[in-house]
């Protein structure tokens, strides 16, 4: 019976606060999600930074750095900070393998309440669209779940970039409404749709990624055979 005179959430139980992120390396099939590093800055410069590459920065804070001091400088800023736990991607086949080809963090790290974000995606060029990519952002979501155990995880972005939507809503997660005058970015306005996985979704989201990322999934010239559909199975 309920103490409260009013509705109250269930109670969660045996909660206990989830540990802050460590710079940790995740090995997968086709990527490497490592602790990043100055190491990999002119790896990432060659990767994002490149002519014709100004598209990839329009929903970032910033321009596209036009050298490698500006991008290291941006970058370095992320490792610096206290509130962002960032990574480089490092993909183990295709034109670029063993090179930083895109980077994220986990940011908006609440270990009281268990719920973490995903944040700053960008793959380069040769990175974007392939298995790689995906199975990058799964093993943070991975990590996120399994072995930190937080309850939710999420991914916000500017609610006018449609690559990203269409990303977020490919890899299983669930929109849930959007935050009006958010930001000023650049001097212009934004607003932010959010969207999350819970760690009830966790299960079914998982097993679909994991079923596209099977080597089965894909040719002997790595293309798809199935496309990924993810969601919760219960």
């Amino acid at each position: 019976m309920s103490v409260f005179s009013y509705p109250a959430g269930d109670l969660v139980e045996g909660w206990e606060e989830r540990p802050w992120p460590e710079p940790v390396s995740l090995e997968g099939r086709y990527v490497r999600v490592a602790p990043l590093s100055s190491a990999q800055y002119s790896d990432l410069y060659a990767a994002v930074c490149g002519p014709g590459d100004a598209e990839l920065w329009t929903y970032r804070s910033i321009p596209m750095p036009t050298s490698l001091q500006d991008l290291w400088m941006h970058l370095a800023g992320l490792v610096d900070a206290v509130d962002v736990v960032p990574f480089a991607f490092v993909p183990t086949e295709g034109e670029r393998a063993g090179r930083a080809s895109g980077f994220a963090g986990y940011c908006a790290i609440k270990p009281a309440n268990g719920t973490i974000e995903v944040g700053g995606v960008l793959f380069g060029p040769a990175l974007a669209r392939t298995r790689a990519a995906t199975e990058a952002i799964h093993l943070l979501m991975r990590h996120a779940f399994d072995t930190l155990g937080y309850r939710r995880f999420e991914w916000k972005l500017d609610a006018l970039n449609e690559p990203s939507r269409r990303a977020a809503e490919r890899l299983g997660f669930c929109y849930e409404g959007r935050f009006r005058n958010h930001m000023v970015v650049k001097g212009r306005n934004r607003d932010t749709d959010w969207f999350a996985v819970t760690a009830e979704d966790w299960r079914g989201v998982r097993a679909s990624h994991e079923r596209w990322l099977d080597p089965a999934n894909f040719d002997e010239d790595g293309r798809q055979l199935s496309r990924l559909r993810a969601g919760s199975e219960g």
